[in-house]
């Protein structure tokens, strides 16, 4: 089976994602993957701290892509160019790239998506309202412009959320409607799923198909079994996998989510089909 992991960063990133061993930022990283269910050794992301070890992890674990994603909030930025050099001139690699304008400014948020996606050649825009300083949602108007531009070039939106949001009052999936009902062409991918907010962010996805979710590392935590069951109904085009490496291993979050109970011809979009739609591939 083709599979397309939505949410995959190497080790060797950035210490939040365990590149320095012995530091408080890998122990860190060391404790989400205990918390979310990794079995076997909890710093089995080592491998990847160089580029060879991480592509190694992705070619075992059978990934047609791994979609690296950057990220730029006032606590941390992955530049684009960083994203970019780790993803280009591999095939099982794609990048998204970030922005935020509320750092960069509209106008200069505008520019760099379409210098990252025409320059850079990545796939798709990252924001993180809940990450800003202040926080925001993902209705605030700050962003409105950038939803525009994205809509207007066919480009995926994807919005972190989750449990990892410094005020829980911004893993909040109802400000979610405004966009996905002011800009119905634009795709939106939510990591994390608004995840333990599930119900919730089910329901909006119920009522915007433009609206998918991507519950990564959180599928496997107590709540998430509404995520299978609505997949094997409503949400069978809405749903899509990711392991959160280097918070969970790639190959167990395969398996592990082979075994949740997805209908054979919703597995193969949950894996392979929506993410392909999405990402034009």
């Amino acid at each position: 089976m083709n599979v397309i992991d939505m949410r995959c960063r190497p080790a060797y990133l950035h210490d939040f994602f365990g590149a320095t061993p012995g530091n408080p930022a890998h122990a860190t990283a060391r404790w989400l993957n205990r918390r979310v269910g990794t079995r076997g050794p909890d710093d089995h992301f080592e491998r990847s701290l160089t580029a060879e070890g991480f592509l190694a992890e992705v070619r075992e674990a059978g990934l047609r892509k791994a979609v690296v994603v950057g990220r730029h909030t006032p606590s941390q930025h992955l530049p684009n160019d960083t994203i970019h050099g780790i993803v280009h001139g591999h095939d099982e690699l794609l990048g998204i790239a970030g922005v935020d304008p509320a750092l960069q400014g509209v106008e200069g948020a505008l520019a760099e998506i379409d210098r990252a996606l025409d320059v850079l050649g990545l796939s798709g825009i990252d924001l993180e309202p809940g990450f800003g300083e202040p926080a925001r949602h993902p209705d605030d108007p700050l962003y409105w412009p950038i939803y525009e531009h994205l809509q207007a070039r066919g480009v995926p939106l994807f919005l972190m959320s989750g449990p990892t949001t410094p005020d829980p009052a911004f893993n909040d999936p109802g400000r979610l409607a405004a966009v996905a009902r002011a800009f119905p062409d634009l795709a939106i991918v939510a990591y994390h799923g608004y995840w333990p907010n599930v119900q919730q962010a089910l329901g909006v996805a119920f009522r915007y198909e433009n609206i998918h979710l991507v519950p990564d590392m959180y599928l496997f935590l107590p709540g998430s079994e509404a995520y299978i069951q609505a997949a094997n109904g409503f949400l069978a085009d809405q749903l899509l996998f990711g392991s959160s490496y280097s918070f969970r291993p790639i190959r167990q979050s395969i398996e592990d989510a082979q075994a949740l109970g997805l209908r054979d011809d919703v597995a193969e979009r949950f894996f392979h089909g929506n993410a392909a739609r999405l990402l034009r591939l």
